[in-house]
């Protein structure tokens, strides 16, 4: 769910999610596939032995189930209090255990079968159409199926994080007030982070001994986790569950840099994009493997553990994603002074930049807008009504830390 940000190019996160071919469940064949997109079938096959009263009662408990989610997601103090950080803690560890061991991302597995799935669906149903024959057999017990598939998805999404979305979050868990900015504060905090992007750029070129590995910086956003949990209780991570995305490639195409399963607690990470954008992309998802769903919670707890990290990468990668951000935010009421800030880069970060350019205009094409416009709607759907934009907001989060601390 990472997005990167620049005046220069957007780069946007994509969701995944799908429906395909399945299996029917038949008591003298066992299993048999059969091709026509029913979908709850294949994960609950009992759904096949079921009668069209026990279909409208199982509907009837998700339903009731739903609800009683989203009334409980209604007041924000008690998620805070007995989901985020009450049963959600022992539902992420509970996740991160059981998929941790696993070489490669499982989630991503799900998600490219469900990708098939739908692209599948997709293409019997436009064949369907062409032959002039009814896109759904079954009539009323496809509907219901349907149902049961939708209102069961939203249930675990929700029970296994997205009531996330409702929590108090790092504001209230850190005291900060959040008042509206002025341009003068915007302006302090561009100063602020320049002078932090260039001297991070400049302690890195020292001391780095050369590139590093995807895994080292796993290893080293793990390590930057254990630090800032000795100043901050609730940021406790372990066990550790970050992977290298297996569609990476694809990512670069679609506009993500990383994301969060919810359903397998696995975070993916990009390992395809330029380096020096990975360790902060890596601290911010694992904020979403701690329950910060908003994405500029995730940005600036992201921030709290990438700067305190020992290692100069981690620095100049998420005060330099930082400036970017504020930047752009300045640009909006003052491209002048934005502009000025801008051309103060030291010109090893602007070369950076440029490769970052570079890398996102070979990627180019018109399916990533179409794909960051869904990742909007999806974002405002779930308490954050800037959307993408959303990612920007990190801007006044730090402005208000340091408004009460005093530093970046």
């Amino acid at each position: 769910k990472a997005i990167s940000n620049s005046l220069l190019f957007p780069i946007t996160s994509g969701l995944k999610d799908g429906k395909g071919s399945i299996f029917r469940f038949n008591l003298r064949n066992n299993y048999r596939i059969f091709a026509r997109g029913r979908m709850c079938t294949r994960f609950f096959p009992i759904l096949e032995l079921m009668n069209n009263k026990k279909y409208w009662l199982l509907i009837g408990m998700l339903a009731i189930f739903a609800l009683l989610i989203h009334l409980f997601s209604s007041g924000s103090a008690r998620v805070e209090s007995y989901y985020s950080m009450g049963f959600y803690p022992y539902m992420g560890i509970f996740l991160r255990y059981l998929f941790a061991w696993i070489p490669f991302s499982f989630g991503d597995i799900v998600y490219g079968a469900a990708a098939i799935w739908l692209i599948i669906g997709l293409a019997r149903g436009i064949k369907a159409i062409f032959k002039k024959r009814p896109l759904f057999k079954g009539g009323g017990r496809q509907v219901q199926r349907s149902l049961i598939g939708l209102l069961f998805i939203y249930v675990l999404f929700n029970l296994f994080w997205g009531i996330n979305y409702n929590r108090q979050g790092i504001a209230g868990q850190l005291g900060l007030s959040m008042e509206k900015y002025t341009v003068t504060e915007l302006k302090m905090l561009n100063a602020l982070l320049l002078q932090k992007v260039n001297a991070s750029n400049i302690e890195l070129s020292q001391k780095s001994p050369g590139e590093k590995t995807s895994r080292e910086i796993f290893k080293q956003s793990q390590e930057a986790y254990e630090v800032v949990n000795k100043q901050y209780a609730f940021l406790n991570y372990h066990p550790a569950s970050v992977k290298s995305s297996l569609w990476g490639w694809l990512g670069n195409y679609l506009g993500f840099m990383g994301y969060y399963n919810p359903f397998t607690g696995e975070a993916q990470v990009n390992t395809t994009i330029p380096k020096f954008l990975q360790p902060y992309t890596t601290c911010h998802e694992i904020a979403h493997q701690l329950g910060y769903a908003k994405e500029n919670e995730a940005n600036f707890v992201g921030y709290l553990a990438a700067a305190s990290s020992k290692d100069a990468s981690f620095h100049y990668s998420v005060y330099l994603d930082l400036f970017l951000y504020a930047n752009r935010n300045l640009f909006e009421t003052d491209s002048l002074s934005a502009k000025t800030f801008t051309k103060e880069l030291s010109p090893a970060v602007k070369e950076d930049l440029k490769e970052w350019r570079r890398f996102s205009l070979s990627h180019k094409n018109p399916v990533e807008p179409v794909v960051r416009w869904m990742y909007g709607k999806y974002l405002e759907n779930n308490q954050q009504p800037s959307g993408v934009l959303t990612y920007d907001e990190v801007t006044g989060f730090l402005i208000a830390y340091y408004k009460k601390y005093g530093k970046l």
